[in-house]
């Protein structure tokens, strides 16, 4: 199979659009908040990446998971959202089609079977999202990351594999007109599920984004941060110890302030966006709870 024409830039379908219905779930959504990308990449925590000690593909799942139980699994769900023309085979199969790829500005004619030339990119690669505090995340959250249409692309074989796991800071796509939407994406999707940048991805996405001034933080989509029934991890997927690089204060002592629960000061609602309904806001010198997260505006009031 082989690239035809080039397609312009408004071929190239919508990365926002949302994937068939939502998933259920245990809890909210933590929606990426609308407006501007800068601005949700400037709340971003900045830390250096974590060890990568721990990380296989299996902690993310094993393949493609059909988290909207809409009966089809995802990798099926994104090629029917993006490519044109599709023939399928049964109720959810895509046997062919044609993809406007956004990594190359051009067209790609896509068949089942054979030497496909389509790849389902997970725009903020795995093992990329596992050193920047994806390790720190429930399975669950993990597999559903993996198979979030907000975090994935049909694209190009090539340039998806030449890709790899690297971020904004190694790799761009070579179609300059997809950067601010691949970046922006990155953001949302790091935004949702409570990521952080290196130093050297933050600097690469200001720099991409610095030119298109006003690009706008794709919404969260409908898929919450952990849908229901996914089971626990594989037996042979070792759980890894939190990244953690700055010490909070013990639960103990946090709840001997405060008179909290210690599920309430579990470790794992290190970011305000995974605290459950009724938690938070947390105000400077009243509450211990506070000291655990970052006061961004400083107005003594943190997860409001």
């Amino acid at each position: 199979m082989t690239a035809t024409a080039a397609a312009s830039p408004s071929a190239t379908p919508s990365p926002t659009r949302p994937a068939a219905s939502p998933s259920p779930s245990t809890t909210a959504s933590a929606a990426a908040p609308a407006g501007d990308a800068m601005a949700a990449l400037m709340a971003l925590d900045v830390r250096d990446a974590a060890s990568s000690d721990g990380y296989a593909r299996e902690q993310f799942g094993d393949g493609w998971v059909d988290v909207d139980r809409n009966g089809c699994g995802t990798r099926d769900d994104m090629l029917a959202l993006r490519l044109d023309n599709t023939e399928t085979s049964g109720s959810c199969a895509i046997t062919s089609g044609d993809l406007a790829d956004p990594f190359t500005g051009e067209w790609i004619h896509f068949e089942r079977g054979g030497s496909s030339e389509v790849d389902i990119d997970h725009l903020v690669a795995l093992s990329a999202a596992w050193t920047t505090g994806a390790q720190d995340l429930t399975y669950s959250e993990r597999v559903t990351f993996a198979n979030d249409p907000l975090n994935l692309e049909p694209v190009d074989a090539g340039e998806n594999r030449s890709k790899g796991d690297d971020d904004a800071a190694e790799w761009l796509p070579p179609a300059e007109e997809f950067r601010c939407e691949y970046v922006a994406r990155q953001v949302a999707v790091k935004t949702k599920y409570g990521l952080w940048v290196t130093p050297a991805e933050r600097a690469a996405m200001v720099d991409v984004l610095e030119r298109c001034p006003g690009q706008e933080l794709p919404a969260a989509g409908d898929q919450p941060v952990i849908a229901s029934g996914l089971g626990e991890a594989p037996e042979h997927v070792e759980a890894a110890e939190p990244a953690q690089t700055s010490k909070p204060k013990s639960t103990e002592e946090s709840a001997a302030g405060s008179g909290a629960s210690e599920g309430d000061l579990d470790p794992r609602y290190e970011y305000c966006n995974r605290l459950p309904a009724g938690l938070g806001p947390y105000v400077k010198g009243v509450d211990p709870e506070y000291d655990w997260y970052t006061d961004r505006d400083g107005d003594g009031v943190v997860c409001e």
